[in-house]
Formats: structure tokens, C-alpha cells, sequence
């Protein structure tokens, strides 16, 4: 915590500095000069010998204020002293404005003397602090002051000595050990003799118990003066002492806050930050601490909002604890254990009322809130427990948990402004514990977020085996915008995809989410790649129009780039087409790797609607792997993609490796540095099905082909054992050869595919597509598709080369 100059100012020890800087000197009751000092020379200009033994009125600019001093001093001896500022003439002719002030001395058989401190205002800095509120603290600062001879007896002193105890007789013609035994005596007396050595001045500080006040450790400031005589000779030494016990402690307090703005608040773990508001609290404030949360904080939930009712124990985990003692035997609970508060407890009440709870002397007579907790009293009776303060650890009107602060070994009970410290303490660590709570919300939020938008499962069913992996650059949020899918398709065959938008974080991953839930929108209608990324091109560009019609809003999609890939496992067939993504990867059995010659396409959502995607069909090697990945896994900062890529071929060549091993071994190469994008990475083992999982026959377009169709079906469905679905296969074949005759063209083709399902598909040339509809009673027509759509599991249909296909799918008998 940085002060300001002016903080600074008010924290020097009421005008200490300016004490320690001025210039004195001692008039008698006649107001003349009768001891001088250098720093008074040094000021005004006048030796010793000039004015000692002379009027006061030599150093006032002229008569009339000279013929004012009998009166002024009159009423300086009614008020006991003056303050303020007055004109002072120079030796050399010159008027300075001075900060004056009087004291009045006693001596024995009471006489009195003056000692008159003078200070040059311009000394100091304007913007410390104002004349009049200097003026203000120099008449109110209880100075004590005392005159000693050369052997340091004491000869003068002023009124505020006596405030210690001791009366002017005891001091009078006493040396300082004499009267206060023990008061650091020995090293004052050494710094007076030095001050009368030199003739110069000094400042010494030090601690001691006074006797008023013997329980409580004080802090002094003393200045200490060389009085000269005329001749120039030590006459004694002079010294002011001021008590800086409360300026001490203020001091103290703001280098506590000053750690604390370092020591908590280091990481987002609220344990922690627990942990280290107890640490900075003892031994500085405390002999010991705890720091007990709501039991939601710690584990990443909402803490209870305000409650007014405290008639069960509150639960709560203790996250700091701190002693000054080994072992912290003054602990009923160990750090991380579930505690509870009792309701009639004032740990209850500081919480309930949002107060904080002092108790400068803890009650433990039977009757107290102690009885009911007798853990807490055991401890507190065995380790002398006599002094707390109870901070209750708030934050937007919510309750994250409680502090306690102790005095075991020091004997001082708490006051009010360690009450102060302890609760601005507290709302640093709440505010830092507020922090983590929320970034713990929001990064569970984010998580939750991505994993619904992920895959949990990656399902190829006969067609592929497959296994992803996915490494975001914003590590902390644990979200980014880059995806993988596999997405089942009908007739066995399954679809791959692996997206990358741009940008990183929660924005990026919702903009994916959309984008993903799109892609497998478009997947169900079983459209060729080339013509899903179009739409799913068109898709992005509305998305990005909309947003840019909201004010204030970011678009959330600013590009984003796809590779879409459709494997069928009958033909061993893959069709691939990208949008300005990196080319997949394949990897043969001997591990060979390739990358096909794939279209490069434009990236989604650039406006580039009129350049069409261009799909290419790879027939794939058996036992043939494919990896897809985003560009975060091939492209650094210092290497350019096709190094990238010759990386990842090196990583890929080890088909013998299972998915999940492989993934990790890919994985490794992603660059230790920081990363920049976002990684994903999927592989898909492809299988092929068996020629006897696979029945085709070619039909020519004449009506009496369906009875035909269905004794072909009978007979395969008989040799596969489903001898079952034989019933309901004759009707959906009967239906879907009969719609390819009436409304196809050209040759018509037969295919049973035994899989996870047995599939039904039917091929003509024709470019009409079927459409269900719901017959009336009066029309002979129009049941067909109606029929199917109640035999199957599901039906659909796809445009293929020279023609559409439409196809059912019926489950295969549980006892297979």
C-alpha cells in the first residue's frame, strides 16, 4: 500500500520532524536570550555570542512588534504557551516567516523559562501539509521537555513530564537513571553526551514500559539540542520526547495492509487465500487464527445467500489455520475438516447480523456460549485463550465464511482498531475469495459447457473405431472452438468431421456448438460432403449476419473452417471435402502416410457462396487409419505447416498402436510452448463388412420384378438366420420396388445389408423423391411410404451417382 505525501505527513509523529529540525533556544522571564543553538544560528543567522545575554526583541523586524512583547508575553504565561507564526528578522536584514512555538519551563523553587522552537515554513513541502493543520497538531502534541546541565541533571522541564508519574522534585538536580531506573536510561544519557560533544542535535528512538501505564508497551521520540552559551560553550542539553505509541501502531497497521495487497489473493484457490489471511494475521495481529468457509465456497457451488434463520448449525471447512505456537494445539479442528457452528454462538451471531464480534476479555464463566461447545472451551481454557475478535467473510450479500483472531501469549486485549485492521484484512481476502468463487463458476460453467458440446462417446458402429482428443490454448477456461465428430450414418457407413473456429474461450466454444449442432443437422439428411459444406456454409453466413445486427455485440462467428468426410464400409468407399481446413491424414497397414490430394475450398462464412466445394472419393486400403486434426496441432510459431505436417506423419506411423495410445503419442507433438490455437485431434480405424454381410441384385423395371424381389430377400434373410424379419422385409420390398417402377427411371438395384441392423435399399435412376403423406379413405394410392415408416426402426433416402436411393432399416431379433 503506497502512501501520499500528505498520508505521510499526518504519520510523522505529531511534528516530531519539524520538532527535530528546529532551531531553540531558552529566554528567561525578562525575555532575554540566556541559551542558543546551532541550528538557531543556522537559521536566523546570529552566533551565540550575538544574542546571548540579549533581548528576544533583537530578532523581531521592528519596534512596534518589539513594544508588543511585554503583553504578548503576559498572555503566553496565562495559556501556559503559544503556537503559530511569526516574523523573524535575519542578521543580514531580511525577513523570514517562521512556525513558532512556546513552551513554559519550570524550575526549582518555581521559576519559569521559555524555550521558544523556531521553524522555517518553506522548509517544507506545501503539499505535506497545511500551515493551519500543522499549527493545529504542534499545539496539541504532548511534548515533554526537560533542560540538563553538562553532568545531565535535570534543571528545567515543562508540565507534560509530570504525565508519567514522576514529580518535579524527583527530578530536580537528578540525572535521568536516577529517577527512571531502567527506562532505557543508559543509552539516552550516551546520545545526550554525544549532543553536548558535537553541539550538534540528534533524534533517538526507543521503546519502554511507563509507569502509568505498565502493562502496555510504549514508543518514544526524543530530540536532543546542544545549548550554547554566550561564549559558544555547551550550557546543557535540551530534549524533546514525544510519545509515538498510536502513530507506531498506525504505522505498523499500513505495513500489514501493505503485505496483505501481496500475500493474499496469490492464487484462484479459496483454500488458499484462506490460508494466507491466516498466515499474514499471526503473528502480526494475532497469536492465532482460523478461517472457516462455507462449505459450498471450496468446492466450486453457490454459498448460501443471507439467511436470518440460525436455529441449526451452520457447516462450514476450515481453509486457514495459523499459530503462533508449533502444532497449533489451540485447534479443535485440522485445516480442511467439516466444522460446524454452534447457533447460540457469537461466531453464529457475527454471521447473522453481518457485525463483527469484539470481545477484548473472553468470558468463559459457566453460562456462556462456551458450555454448549465444550471442544472449543477445552482448548480455550488449556492454551489461555483471553482475548478475540469475530469477522464474519462477506461478500455481495453473501455469506463465504467467518474469521477468527485470538491473543493467547500477548497480554494486551484487542481494541478497537485492531478490530479496524482485522476487518479490512477480511475484506481483502473476501474480495479475493469473491474473485475465485466467481472464476471457479464461470470455469465450471465453461467445462460443463464444452463437454455437452463434445462428443461423450464416439460412436462409428461397424464402419470405424474411433478415438479423439481435445487441447485448448486457453488453458485456464478449459474451453476453445475447435471440434470433432462422428456422426452414424444409414447403410452402415458413418460420417468423420473436425472443425476449427476462430478465436479461443467461451465464445468460440458456443459459436462451435452452434456449428456442430448444424453439421449433424445437415448429416440426417444424408447429403453428399460437398454439398453439406455449402449449406453449411450458408448457415455460418446467416449466423454472422444476425450478429451483426445486435449493437454492441461481437459476431460469433468470424470464420471457421471443416473437413467432412462419408465412410462406407461395403465399398470401402470415403468421400471427402474441406473448407479451407488441413487434409486428413491416411495411414496404411504397413504405416505408410498420405495425404490426399483434396481440394482446398474456401473457408465458412467469407462470402465466397458462388465457389463451390469439390468432394473426392479415396478408396481406402483394409486396415487403412485416418486422422483428422486442426491446424493448432501442424502450425508453431516457428516451424510453418508443412514441417507440422511431416511431424505428425512421424507420429502417425505406428499402426500397430492402439487408438487411445496413439492419440497420446500425436498428442506429444504439439509444441511445449504456449500454444496459440486450439488442438483437436480424431482418429478412425476403419472396418470393412464381410462380402456375406452383403446381398445385390440388379432388377429390370417391369412390374412382375417385386414377386421376384421378395423370394431373393426370402431366401438371403434365411441364410443369414433372420428368418424372423421375413414378414415385414417382403412388405418394404414389395413397396420401395414397386415406387421405383412408377416413379423411377432406368435399372433398379436390390441391396440387404446385414450390420447393426438389417437395411433395406432400393436404387432408380429417377430424380423424384419420395414423400410421405397421410391417404384418406378414398384414395387408392399414397400408403405406401406410411407402411414402411411403421415396419422400420427408420427410413430415408439420398441422392447417389446417376440416381437416389431410399432404404429402411429394421432391428435384427434379440437372439442374435
Amino acid at each position: 500500500m503506497m502512501m501520499s505525501p500528505d498520508q505521510t505527513a499526518l504519520l510523522e509523529p505529531l511534528g516530531l520532524r519539524e520538532i527535530s529540525d528546529a532551531a531553540i533556544a531558552v529566554i528567561d522571564e525578562q525575555g532575554t536570550v540566556v541559551a542558543w543553538t546551532q541550528a538557531a544560528q543556522h537559521l536566523v543567522g546570529y552566533r551565540a555570542e550575538d544574542v546571548v545575554g540579549r533581548s528576544a526583541t533583537l530578532v523581531l523586524p521592528s519596534s512596534e512588534e518589539a513594544r508588543g512583547v511585554s503583553a504578548f508575553a503576559e498572555q503566553c504565561r496565562a495559556q501556559g504557551g503559544w503556537s503559530g507564526t511569526a516574523a523573524v528578522r535575519h542578521r543580514d536584514g531580511r525577513t523570514l516567516k517562521l512556525s513558532l512555538r512556546l513552551w513554559l519551563l519550570w524550575g526549582q523553587n518555581a521559576t519559569h523559562q521559555w524555550l521558544v522552537s523556531l521553524t522555517d515554513i518553506g522548509a517544507f513541502s506545501s503539499g505535506m501539509i497545511n500551515g493551519s493543520v500543522r499549527e493545529s497538531l504542534l499545539a496539541r502534541a504532548p511534548i515533554g521537555i526537560a533542560i540538563r546541565d553538562p553532568q545531565l541533571r535535570c534543571t528545567w522541564m515543562n508540565d507534560t513530564m509530570e504525565h508519567d508519574g514522576i514529580s518535579r522534585d524527583q527530578r530536580f538536580g537528578r540525572r535521568l537513571k536516577d529517577s527512571l531506573p531502567g527506562f532505557e536510561a543508559e543509552a539516552l544519557e550516551a546520545v545526550m553526551r554525544q549532543v553536548l560533544a558535537s553541539g550538534t542535535s540528534a533524534v533517538h528512538e526507543y521503546r519502554a514500559w511507563p509507569p502509568e501505564d505498565p502493562r502496555r508497551e510504549h514508543a518514544f521520540a526524543a530530540s536532543f539540542f546542544c545549548l550554547q552559551d554566550a561564549d559558544g560553550q555547551a550550557l546543557g542539553v535540551c530534549s524533546l520526547t514525544v510519545d509515538v505509541t498510536s502513530n507506531q501502531r498506525v504505522r505498523e497497521r499500513l505495513a500489514v495492509l501493505s503485505q496483505a495487497s501481496t500475500r493474499i489473493g496469490s492464487t484462484l484457490d479459496v483454500m488458499q487465500t484462506g490460508q494466507e489471511l491466516a498466515s499474514l494475521a499471526v503473528p502480526l495481529l494475532a497469536d492465532y487464527v482460523t478461517v472457516d468457509l462455507a462449505e459450498s465456497v471450496p468446492f466450486r457451488k453457490e454459498p448460501a445467500q443471507d439467511d436470518t434463520t440460525y436455529d441449526r448449525p451452520r457447516v462450514f471447512r476450515r481453509a486457514g489455520l495459523a499459530s503462533i505456537h508449533p502444532g497449533i494445539p489451540e485447534a479443535t479442528f485440522a485445516r480442511g475438516e467439516e466444522i460446524s457452528v454452534p447457533p447460540n454462538s457469537p461466531l453464529a451471531s457475527a454471521l447473522r447480523t453481518g457485525r463483527s464480534h469484539l470481545e477484548p476479555v473472553l468470558d468463559t464463566t459457566p453460562g456462556t456460549w462456551i458450555d454448549h461447545d465444550p471442544g472449543r472451551a477445552q482448548k480455550i481454557r488449556e492454551n489461555g485463550v483471553h482475548s478475540v475478535m469475530i469477522v464474519p467473510i462477506r461478500a455481495r450479500h453473501s455469506v463465504l465464511g467467518v474469521a477468527l483472531f485470538a491473543r493467547t501469549e500477548d497480554p494486551m486485549p484487542f481494541q478497537e482498531d485492531d478490530l479496524l485492521l482485522a476487518e479490512e484484512l477480511v475484506t481483502r481476502a473476501a474480495l479475493s475469495l469473491d474473485n475465485a468463487r466467481q472464476y471457479t463458476r464461470e470455469r465450471s460453467t465453461a467445462l460443463a459447457l464444452q463437454r455437452n458440446l463434445l462428443p461423450h462417446r464416439l460412436r462409428g458402429g461397424v464402419a470405424v473405431e474411433a478415438a479423439g482428443r481435445y487441447l485448448p490454448a486457453d488453458t485456464d477456461a478449459g474451453v476453445g472452438g475447435d471440434w470433432f465428430d462422428v456422426i452414424p450414418l444409414p447403410c452402415a457407413r458413418v460420417a468423420l468431421v473436425v472443425g476449427d473456429v476462430v478465436g479461443h474461450g467461451i465464445n468460440a466454444a458456443v459459436t462451435m456448438g452452434r456449428l456442430r449442432t448444424a453439421v449433424r443437422t445437415l448429416a440426417d439428411l444424408d447429403l453428399p460432403p460437398d454439398e453439406l459444406l455449402s449449406h453449411l456454409d450458408d448457415s455460418v453466413r446467416q449466423l454472422t449476419g444476425e450478429d451483426d445486427g445486435a449493437p454492441d455485440q461481437i459476431p460469433a462467428i468470424m470464420g471457421a473452417t471443416c473437413v467432412y468426410a462419408v465412410y462406407d464400409p461395403a465399398t470401402r468407399q470415403c468421400t471427402m471435402a474441406r473448407a479451407g481446413h488441413p487434409p486428413p491424414a491416411i495411414v496404411d497397414a504397413h504405416g505408410e502416410v498420405t495425404f490426399p490430394d483434396l481440394p482446398t475450398g474456401a473457408p465458412l462464412g467469407l462470402g465466397l457462396g458462388l465457389v463451390p466445394f469439390d468432394a473426392v472419393e479415396v478408396e481406402l486400403p483394409e486396415g487403412s487409419l485416418l486422422a483428422f486434426y486442426t491446424d493448432g496441432l501442424v502450425e508453431s510459431r516457428d516451424d510453418d505447416i508443412e514441417v507440422g505436417m511431416r511431424r505428425l506423419g512421424t507420429a502417425l506411423a505406428q499402426p500397430e498402436q492402439s487408438l487411445e495410445d496413439l492419440c497420446s503419442s500425436v498428442m506429444e507433438t504439439v509444441p511445449t510452448q504456449a500454444a496459440s490455437d486450439d488442438v483437436a485431434l480424431l482418429l478412425a480405424r476403419i472396418h470393412t463388412l464381410e462380402p456375406t454381410h452383403i446381398a445385390s441384385w440388379d432388377l429390370p423395371t417391369e412390374p412382375a420384378v417385386v414377386c421376384a424381389a421378395r423370394h431373393l430377400a426370402v431366401h438371403q434373410l434365411s441364410e443369414w438366420g433372420l428368418e424372423p424379419l421375413v414378414p415385414t422385409t417382403e412388405l418394404i420390398i414389395s413397396e420401395l420396388v414397386t415406387n421405383a417402377i412408377h416413379h423411377g427411371a432406368g435399372p433398379i438395384r436390390l441391396r440387404l445389408i446385414q450390420h447393426q441392423v438389417l437395411t433395406c435399399e432400393v436404387f432408380d435412376s429417377g430424380k423424384c423423391y419420395p414423400r410421405l403423406r397421410h391417404a384418406r379413405i378414398v384414395d387408392e394410392n399414397g400408403r405406401g411410404l406410411f407402411l414402411i415408416a411403421q415396419l422400420s426402426s427408420r427410413w430415408g433416402f439420398r441422392s447417389a451417382m446417376g440416381g437416389k436411393l431410399v432404404w429402411a432399416d429394421q432391428e435384427l431379433p434379440s437372439t442374435l
